[in-house]
C-alpha cells in the first residue's frame, strides 16, 4: 500500500510493502549518482540490494549509535559526494535507522544547496516514526539534535521484511515510539499494546502509526503547534539520552522512561504493564543534575522554561510550560 504525505510542493508518498527494498528501481529515481548511506550495525546486504538498482552507487558506512551523529560525519558525507563528483540532479538514500536517516537527510539537505533524499528505514523506530516528518539533524557538544534543517524526502520505502535482522530489544526500543502515538493520540492502537499480540500485529502498528504521523506532520510540518505533541517523552527522555551516549540506552528505551511523569497515576500503573510485557525500562540509574542541564539545553526550551506534554486520558494530550526545577522533580520520579 502507499500513503501520500500531503505537504504540497514538498509532499511524497510512504511505500508500505514486504519486499520493497528489492524493488526499489521500481520506486525510485535511481538512474544517477546515488550516495547509499548506510551504519555499520546494518547488514551490507540491505544497501547492496539498493546500490544493485542504481546506475552509479557510492555506499557510505557510518558508525554505529548516537556518538557518530556528528558535524565530523556529516562532513564525511559532504566531502565524499564532492570527492565523487555528485551535483544538483544527484541524491542520496539512507539505509538504516532513525540516526542514519538523520544524517544523511541533513547532508542532502546541505548539499549544493539541497538534492533529493529517500528516506529505506530498517528499524521498528525509524519505520514508525522518524523516517517521515522532514526532521534532520546531527548532535553538537553532547546536545541532540542541535544542528539540522526541516528536510523532506522525496520517498519512503518501508519493508517490514528487514526487520528479521534486527535484534529482540531494538524491536521493543523501537516500539516504544509507536505506543507514544497511542497514549497521546489512538486509543485503540493503545489497546493493541495493552490487550493484544504485538509482535503479531507489527505491520499494523507500523501502518497506523505512520498514519497517525502523516496527519500530524501535514497539518504542522514546522512544529509550531500540534506536531509538538509528538515531543511525548522526549524531554526527559532526550536528557536522559544526552547522558547514555555509550549505548546503554537505546533512544525509544530513553522516550518509555521520559514518558511516565508526563501521565496520571492510571495512566502510568498501565504503561508499567506493557513496560513488563514489552521488556523496557521504567527507570533508570544517571546523575540527575546532568540530565536536567541536557534538558534545559533542549532545542525546545525558550526563556528558562520548555513545552511539556502531559496526558490525564488516552488518546489525549495537552501542553504547557513548565521550569527547571518542576523538569527535575519530575525526572526525579524515574532517575535514581
Amino acid at each position: 500500500m502507499s500513503l501520500r504525505v500531503n505537504l504540497g510542493v514538498n509532499s511524497y508518498d510512504i511505500v508500505i510493502e514486504r519486499g520493497c527494498l528489492k524493488k526499489a528501481g521500481d520506486h525510485l529515481s535511481l538512474q544517477r549518482k546515488v550516495l547509499i548511506v548506510r551504519d555499520s550495525g546494518v547488514p551490507l546486504q540491505y544497501a547492496q540490494a539498493l546500490a544493485s538498482a542504481c546506475k552509479e552507487p557510492v555506499i557510505c558506512t557510518i558508525g554505529q549509535g548516537e556518538e557518530h551523529k556528528t558535524l565530523q560525519s556529516y562532513e564525511m558525507l559532504l566531502a565524499r559526494m564532492l570527492s565523487c563528483g555528485f551535483t544538483r540532479k544527484d541524491c542520496v538514500a539512507a539505509v538504516g535507522g532513525g540516526i542514519c536517516g538523520d544524517l544523511a537527510g541533513f547532508a542532502a539537505a546541505s548539499y549544493m544547496r539541497g538534492i533529493d533524499f529517500y528516506n529505506i528505514p530498517t528499524t521498528v523506530l525509524s519505520q514508525v516514526d522518524s523516517s517521515i516528518g522532514g526532521k534532520t539533524a546531527v548532535n553538537l557538544n553532547g546536545i541532540k539534535n542541535a544542528v539540522g534543517a526541516f528536510y523532506q524526502p522525496r520517498k519512503v520505502l518501508i519493508d517490514a521484511d528487514v526487520l528479521k535482522t534486527l535484534p529482540r530489544r531494538q524491536v521493543s526500543a523501537g516500539l516504544a515510539e509507536a505506543l507514544k502515538m497511542a497514549v497521546t493520540f489512538d486509543e485503540d492502537l493503545f489497546r493493541l499494546f495493552e490487550e493484544g499480540d504485538v509482535d503479531g500485529n507489527i505491520e499494523k502498528i507500523i501502518e497506523q502509526s505512520l498514519k497517525i504521523k502523516k496527519d500530524v506532520v501535514e497539518k504542522d510540518e514546522k512544529e509550531q503547534g500540534l506536531r509538538k505533541a509528538l515531543n511525548f517523552g522526549h524531554t526527559i527522555g532526550h536528557g536522559i539520552e544526552s547522558q547514555a551516549l555509550d549505548g546503554s540506552l537505546f533512544h525509544g528505551e530513553c522516550v518509555a522512561i521520559g514518558m511516565l511523569p508526563m501521565c496520571s497515576p492510571d495512566i502510568r500503573d498501565r504503561l508499567l504493564s506493557i513496560y513488563e510485557k514489552m521488556h523496557l525500562p521504567a527507570s533508570c540509574h544517571m546523575d540527575l543534575e546532568a540530565v536536567c542541564r541536557s534538558m534545559m539545553h533542549d532545542k525546545k526550551a525558550e526563556s528558562g522554561k520548555i513545552t511539556v506534554i502531559e496526558t490525564d486520558r488516552i488518546g489525549t494530550f495537552r501542553m504547557r510550560k513548565a521550569d527547571a526545577s518542576e523538569l527535575k522533580e519530575k525526572a526525579s520520579m524515574v532517575i535514581c
